[in-house]
C-alpha cells in the first residue's frame, strides 16, 4: 500500500491490549518503544498480534527535539 507519510519506522509488536472499542498497541522500534491507541476494528482488520512486524507511521504537526 502506497503512503505519502515519510516518517515510517519499522518495528515489532511487543504487546496489544484490546477492549470493546479501542486497542493499545506497543511497538519496539530499535531501542525505543512507541505506543499507539487505535480502534478495535482497525486492530481486528490488521490482525495485529504480539511478534508481528509492523511500521509505525508518524504524521504530526509538531515534533520536538531535545539535546542532552
Amino acid at each position: 500500500m502506497a503512503l505519502s507519510a515519510r516518517n515510517q519506522l519499522p518495528g515489532v509488536v511487543e504487546e496489544i491490549q484490546t477492549d470493546n472499542i479501542m486497542a493499545h498497541v506497543v511497538v519496539k522500534v530499535g531501542d525505543n518503544v512507541i505506543e499507539s491507541i487505535i480502534t478495535r476494528h482497525s486492530a481486528d482488520e490488521l490482525k495485529i498480534k504480539k511478534g508481528d512486524r509492523v511500521k509505525v507511521v508518524v504524521k504530526s504537526t509538531e515534533v520536538m527535539i531535545q539535546k542532552d
